[in-house]
């Protein structure tokens, strides 16, 4: 396997396969490779089977075939942050996500860390019923990071979101995947064609298996027609 500016891939998927117990097949000799540090974003309609593979990368379902090559500790990003934010407050929360080799101090500077990251500095005490939409997704990110996380897998983490809100949201991932020191990898499932501008790559996923990577705006131009037609 070909490496990446002389580094390891982030993460190699081969011949992946995953049958669910009622007999449907939602991936079919998948391959992919994330080559380095970026947001990469896969697009494909209901059923083609990216949610199941981010499940599978995260390790909450185990393959029927083929094989996964994860160098990297992932963290899977829901689409809705209320289904992964627990705790009363910003920071019991994120106490949550933390190694448990930490001291107290050390746990505390992290939790600082990690909210100036994703711009909520100041927010350790705030109680998530308070928080937007936006800023609770920045907290689920903010969790992804203090697990020491570098493979973040978002399943369409702008999609219950206002427009200003979802430019926040993808302008900190692409931060996160572009910074000089320990930039991350994000795979990014999305629908909105307006969001492949962001990426570093974006492949098409139909009934289980994954295109080639191709710029974003190859992929846009692609899907534009067909969704004009169906609008």
């Amino acid at each position: 396997m070909a490496k990446a500016d002389g580094g390891q891939p982030s993460l190699v998927a081969e011949r992946l396969g995953f049958t669910w117990p009622t007999g449907h097949r939602a991936l079919n000799h998948c391959n992919l490779t994330i080559p380095r540090p970026g947001l990469w974003m896969l697009v494909g309609g209901n059923g083609c089977g990216k949610s199941t593979l981010l499940r599978l990368i995260a390790g909450l379902l185990e393959p029927s075939q083929g094989q996964l090559q994860r160098p990297l500790k992932p963290a899977l990003v829901f689409q809705n942050p209320d289904h992964q934010l627990l705790l009363p407050s910003c920071g019991s929360d994120l106490e949550l996500s933390l190694p448990s080799s930490l001291t107290a101090s050390e746990r505390l500077e992290r939790v600082h860390q990690v909210l100036q990251q994703v711009g909520l500095g100041g927010f350790r005490q705030r109680p998530i019923h308070s928080l937007s939409g936006g800023q609770k997704q920045r907290l689920a990110i903010a969790g992804a990071l203090a697990s020491d996380a570098q493979l973040l897998l978002m399943d369409e983490p702008t999609a219950l979101l206002d427009e200003t809100s979802q430019q926040e949201v993808i302008s900190l991932i692409h931060q996160l995947c572009h910074r000089q020191e320990a930039p991350i990898t994000a795979l990014w499932i999305t629908h909105r064609l307006e969001e492949l501008s962001w990426c570093d790559g974006a492949a098409l996923m139909e009934r289980g298996s994954i295109g080639t990577w191709q710029t974003g705006s190859t992929v846009q131009n692609q899907l534009k027609p067909l969704a004009t037609r169906k609008g």
